[in-house]
């Protein structure tokens, strides 16, 4: 990536410096940063010591890298409080939890990727969790992929250009076999995957549509593929389908009769909140 000059290319190396932290790992050096976007290592380095003085990022002396601090932890939190597509998600996440029994999930499409927004985990001693505001890549995993089916073509055309890396042995990374999965899943009006993102966990997803039927998120149930197997993945789809629908329909301010009408407080059946993890929690 070229240095340039100019108010707006440095207000872009600030924004990509704090991106790295949202898909990369927990600390991150000046070589490092420096060597992914493209930069000198003095120009980093300038623009962390700004971010560590405002509280965005944290220097940890041990290691000597950067991570994210206080205030970008208050701003996410700010973020994922306000967000329209969480807040009309959670009651019909809590509602596919209750009926499903498995984790659900709400996802944003965001530049480069997308992001869980926010879970219900599910209610077997053995379930799946997921972690919350990191970005993740499109092409892998059930939300991703069927986020990225919903998009524009030239989004579908960006995201397919880039480095297609593998998270699993099972992640698809051949743009032409991604091609014809997308299709399959426009047609379909959903996406399921089987270890494309965790060995072992198993997901289906449906997207949340916006403008122009363009997705801008997704609401997914994810587990265990000992429980989720092809017969079970079948038998869920429509009810992940049916809840994306509830959620198009109430981001965009349409009427929704019939849909859940649980609070987004604690469940209804055991008055604990559904963010309560009992048992064994596998992270992915």
């Amino acid at each position: 990536m070229p240095e340039a000059t100019g108010g707006t290319s440095s207000s872009e190396r600030v924004a990509d410096i704090l991106l790295l932290f949202s898909d990369g790992p927990r600390t991150i050096g000046v070589t490092r940063a420096a060597r992914e976007l493209g930069l000198s290592k003095a120009v980093v380095h300038r623009i962390l010591q700004s971010l560590t003085g405002r509280g965005l990022v944290a220097y940890d002396a041990a290691s000597r890298e950067y991570g994210l601090g206080p205030a970008a932890a208050s701003l996410g939190s700010r973020a994922l409080r306000d967000s329209d597509l969480r807040a009309v998600a959670l009651p019909h996440l809590v509602d596919l939890r209750d009926r499903l029994h498995e984790t659900a999930t709400v996802s944003a499409k965001v530049p480069g990727g997308r992001l869980f927004l926010d879970q219900v985990v599910g209610a077997h001693e053995i379930t799946m969790s997921v972690e919350v505001g990191r970005r993740l890549p499109l092409h892998a995993g059930a939300v991703g992929k069927c986020i990225l089916a919903f998009s524009t073509p030239d989004e579908i055309d960006l995201a397919l250009s880039r480095d297609l890396r593998a998270v699993t042995q099972a992640t698809v990374v051949d743009p032409d076999r991604l091609r014809a999965e997308l299709a399959r899943i426009r047609a379909d009006g959903h996406a399921a995957s089987v270890g494309e993102r965790e060995a072992g966990a198993a997901s289906v997803a449906a997207p949340v549509l916006g403008r122009a039927d363009v997705a801008v998120g997704a609401v997914s149930v994810c587990g265990p593929r000992f429980r989720l197997t092809d017969e079970r993945i079948a038998a869920v789809a429509p009810d992940v389908v049916a809840a994306a629908a509830l959620v198009t329909d109430a981001l965009a301010g349409r009427a929704t009769p019939g849909g859940p009408r649980r609070p987004a407080g604690p469940d209804s059946a055991t008055g604990r909140s559904p963010f309560d993890r009992d048992g064994q929690s596998l992270t992915f």
